[in-house]
């Protein structure tokens, strides 16, 4: 592994290369759809945060979105993450939480991050070059538990019926200044809907942006906004594996968000979700990716301005 040779503007120019460098869009998460709607915390909220972000309502803007820096792919793709980042409270207590549809990251540092994306940059022939593929990955096996657990799971049938998580622990502060670490979790009100591999032959390239459609237009999308709770000696560093037990331990519901509207995809254009967005009673996780994902961002942002 190199040492200390990533930056996040290498990362974005991996990522980028890997999709054929397509101009004006996000170096990843390319393909997706902005929304509105409002957030309704529970009365056990500031049980875990002071954040007013999380305690108080609030309007709520959003993007579902696919994995990848193509903003072609396709719907059907069973392997592309699906993503749910959300904005939350106003402007002076604001939280900015990017989610996704594994439990867990692809790599655990940035240097193994642009190892991982090198790594599946197609060569002269527009092909990955599979030997150099799986050598990295026989060397680095935590960089497939991702794409494991995404290849183990059903295709999701809607974003609004997709589970996402936040893959980094948090420390959150509650209002007596107690200090522990959570994992988001965000979990559809009507529980996770996906699909057989013989209904997904039959669906459309743009089928989850479809139904996300019909069903707004039919009433709503709601999501609980879930708070995993640490326990002594969990790993905090290290996002390409999950807490022991994660399914089963202890969450706690912060609030429910109602998505109710879809918004012109220019207003989540105009800006970028930027994970270090987070109101007091919010802390930065400490593990390395994180501390890289809001440059990342805003070089992304600034390249497809």
């Amino acid at each position: 592994m190199p040492s200390g040779t990533a930056t996040p503007a290498s990362i974005v120019d991996a990522l980028k290369a890997i999709a054929g460098d397509s101009p004006k869009v996000r170096a990843s998460f390319a393909k997706g759809q902005c929304v509105h709607g409002a957030y309704i915390p529970s009365d056990r909220a500031e049980e875990i945060t002071k954040s007013k972000s999380f305690t108080r309502p609030s309007r709520v803007l959003a993007r579902f979105s696919v994995g990848g820096a193509n903003p072609g792919v396709a719907d059907t793709d069973k392997l592309a993450l699906r993503g749910f980042s959300f904005r939350l409270g106003n402007v002076d207590n604001q939280s900015d939480i990017l989610t996704q549809s594994a439990p867990v990251y692809h790599a655990r540092t940035l240097d193994q991050m642009l190892a991982f994306l090198n790594a599946g940059i197609p060569g002269a022939d527009g092909k990955p070059d599979l030997e150099k593929i799986n050598a990295f990955s026989a060397a680095n096996p935590e960089t497939l538990h991702q794409a494991n657990y995404i290849a183990a799971g059903p295709l999701p049938a809607s974003f609004a019926g997709t589970t996402y998580w936040g893959v980094h622990a948090f420390p959150a502060t509650n209002s007596m200044g107690e200090t522990r670490f959570i994992k988001f979790k965000v979990t559809p009100v009507g529980g996770d809907i996906t699909l057989t591999e013989d209904e997904a032959k039959a669906k459309s390239v743009d089928f989850l942006h479809e139904d996300l459609e019909h069903r707004i237009a039919a009433g709503d999308a709601r999501f609980s906004v879930m708070a995993l709770l640490d326990r002594p000696g969990d790993p905090t560093m290290d996002v390409t594996i999950r807490w022991p037990d994660e399914d089963r331990r202890e969450a706690l519901r912060l609030g429910t968000i109602v998505i109710t509207a879809i918004e012109p995809n220019e207003a989540c254009d105009a800006f970028f979700f930027d994970p270090a967005n987070l109101a007091e009673g919010i802390g930065h996780p400490p593990d390395e990716i994180f501390a890289a994902r809001s440059a990342a961002y805003a070089i992304s942002f600034a390249r497809r301005r």
